[in-house]
């Protein structure tokens, strides 16, 4: 029956909600009612970004109900549980495999925040499903995966969300709005950074898989390997390309994407990098943890990406953020502010959000991508547009995979900005990568 029939058949007594003669609490009565426009949700993924989770799905406005906390690793589970026992007045079902979470046909949506090999993957087989995704950024683990993630979900026409939060910021909305309004002139160069001083990584060495761990099921898509101490816990980001996506997938995705969402620009024509492993020689840490890089586009506008992964040296005056320079001034924009600039750098104008979602700290979450996670929900019912859908957000994506190929490659290349292949023999070899037989990501 609809909405309006049901009030009607329903009746209130003081011992609480009576429905077709039976008793319900006045909890039980309020799920009713919410039931129409009640997102079924479930997190796949309970590590450091498990906090971004708890206060949106908490939030009664959102109307979403906890489903699933699905992780490889049983305590992550018991944490996420614990954690959001106390703000829920229900339990959530625990799962270890992600493949039975998709087969529930009363789960309308993901959130996709397991290690970065699985992010296309297991969206692709979410949206197989008939799911809806948010995927934590990186949202792909190379540029064959971008292409096919963006191709999945026009196929399966599913809201897809990646988790590029500063979309969702109030006030990086207000000041890119004036730049494209032409408060700082032309728009044409953007220098996007991060810095941070993570310490030492250890060695890889051979280890038992920690307890409890579904070792094949972590490994997913990935080619198959023995167990190395310290992997599954974070440290998977630095221990080779089998996993992670180095810092620029790690963090510099989203400055980048700010950058580029400044200079109105798609894909670039060229880039370069020059990158090494500068800190802690003898470590376990196997990429590069300084960054430079450079990315040209056309009207000769340039976006450069300033990555120091260990060395907490301020350089910019924050340990993240963006400087967008215009032909009539500059402005400064990071989680919790923007500056903005004459051309003589006289400051005009400054806004301090006071946002709690500021810094460099490690997994969180804060009021930004609340309103992230929000904006994804109401999208999912039709209320509002996404703020950083698939399509665009993988152009973004783009330029942190150019950026480590070149390194990996040693050289830079040349890019075809109307469809984003790289045009050049080696960094093609790169396009995509080698995957455990019978886990190939396909439509």
């Amino acid at each position: 029956m609809d909405r309006r029939n049901f009030i009607k058949k329903t009746t209130v007594s003081s011992a609480g909600i009576m429905l077709g003669g039976a008793a319900l609490s006045a909890k039980s009565y309020s799920r009713i009612m919410g039931s129409n426009d009640r997102v079924q949700v479930a997190i796949i993924g309970l590590g450091r970004r498990l906090g971004a989770f708890q206060n949106p799905i908490s939030d009664k406005n959102n109307n979403v109900h906890l489903a699933y906390l699905c992780d490889v690793m049983p305590s992550q589970r018991e944490r996420a549980a614990q954690r959001f026992s106390k703000l829920l007045d229900y339990t959530p079902k625990q799962e270890n495999d992600l493949r039975k979470v998709f087969e529930d046909k009363n789960v309308d949506a993901i959130f996709n925040a397991t290690p970065d090999h699985w992010h296309t993957p297991g969206s692709i087989m979410a949206m197989q499903a008939g799911k809806h995704v948010y995927v934590e950024k990186p949202c792909s683990h190379n540029m064959f995966e971008n292409e096919l993630l963006v191709e999945a979900q026009k196929k399966y026409n599913k809201v897809v969300q990646m988790g590029n939060q500063q979309r969702s910021s109030d006030h990086t909305i207000e000041v890119i709005k004036k730049i494209h309004e032409g408060t700082i002139g032309n728009p044409y160069k953007a220098i996007a950074f991060y810095t941070n001083n993570r310490g030492r990584v250890p060695v890889q060495k051979p280890a038992d898989v920690p307890g409890g761990l579904d070792w094949n099921l972590f490994q997913g898509p990935a080619p198959r390997r023995a167990y190395t101490e310290e992997t599954w816990n974070y440290n998977w980001h630095w221990y080779g390309w089998d996993y992670g996506t180095a810092e620029a997938g790690n963090n510099g995705t989203h400055e980048m994407d700010i950058a580029r969402w400044a200079l109105q620009v798609g894909f670039p024509n060229h880039v370069e990098t020059n990158a090494l492993k500068a800190q802690f020689i003898d470590d376990g840490w196997e990429m590069y943890d300084s960054m430079e890089a450079t990315f040209k586009f056309e009207d000769h506008k340039s976006i450069k990406w300033d990555g120091q992964s260990r060395n907490g040296y301020d350089t910019y005056g924050g340990g993240r953020g963006t400087i967008i320079y215009g032909s009539e001034g500059s402005v400064f924009v990071d989680r919790n502010k923007h500056k903005i600039f004459d051309r003589n750098g006289k400051l005009t104008a400054h806004y301090d959000s006071n946002s709690n979602e500021s810094g460099n700290a490690l997994g969180g979450g804060g009021d930004t991508s609340s309103k992230h996670i929000a904006n994804f929900v109401n999208a999912i019912r039709g209320k509002e547009k996404l703020t950083a859908p698939i399509d665009d957000a993988a152009v973004s994506m783009a330029m942190v995979h150019y950026t480590n190929v070149a390194y990996r490659i040693n050289n830079g290349f040349d890019i075809d900005s109307k469809t984003g292949k790289m045009l050049n023999a080696e960094a093609e070899k790169l396009w995509g990568r080698d995957y455990e037989k019978g886990w190939e990501p396909k439509l």
